[in-house]
C-alpha cells in the first residue's frame, strides 16, 4: 500500500469486511480494522460466520470509509491468529483503534461495549468469547483515499 493508503487507515477504523459463502456468494459484515505494528488487524471470535468462511477460503475484501465519502478498497488473504496470545493481541489492536476517542478512556482502562474495562477484565471477556485476530496481508488495494479530491 502506498503512503496515502496507509494514512487513511490510520485515521479510519470502520470497515465492511466480505467474506465467501460455500456457493461463492459474499457475506458482508461491519468490523472495525486497524494498522497495529505495520500489520492490518481486526477481531473476530471462534464460532462467527466470517471465521468459518475464512477457515475454508481464506480470501476477503475490506472497504475501509470515513464520514466525507472517501474510502480504500483493500483485496486480502486473511490469516486467523487465535493461539493463546490473542487476548493480548486484541489488547493492542483495541488501543490501537482508542488512541483518539474522545473522552479518551481513564488510563488502564480500554472502551468495551461503551464501558470502561480493566485491562485485566478485558483480557478476561477476551479469552471467554474466545476472540481472535484476523491478519489481513493486502494483495490490492484502490479507491478514493486521498486527500486530494
Amino acid at each position: 500500500m502506498d503512503e496515502a493508503a496507509l494514512a487513511f487507515l490510520d485515521k479510519n477504523h470502520s470497515a465492511a469486511m466480505t467474506t465467501l459463502r460455500d456457493d461463492g456468494t459474499p457475506h458482508s459484515v461491519r468490523v472495525g480494522v486497524a494498522a497495529v505494528d505495520g500489520r492490518i488487524w481486526s477481531s473476530g471470535t471462534q464460532g462467527r460466520r466470517r471465521t468459518a468462511h475464512l477457515r475454508r477460503d481464506p480470501r476477503s475484501t475490506l472497504f475501509v470509509f470515513d464520514s466525507a465519502w472517501r474510502w480504500l478498497a483493500l483485496e486480502c488473504r486473511v490469516n486467523i491468529l487465535d493461539g493463546p496470545d490473542a487476548p493480548q493481541q486484541n489488547l493492542r489492536l483495541f488501543q490501537v483503534m482508542q488512541r483518539e476517542l474522545s473522552p479518551a478512556p481513564s488510563p488502564g482502562k480500554i472502551m468495551w461495549f461503551g464501558a470502561e474495562r480493566s485491562i485485566e477484565e478485558f483480557l478476561t471477556i477476551m479469552a471467554d468469547e474466545q476472540r481472535l485476530i484476523y491478519e489481513f496481508d493486502v494483495t490490492r488495494n484502490y479507491g478514493m483515499y486521498g486527500t486530494s479530491p
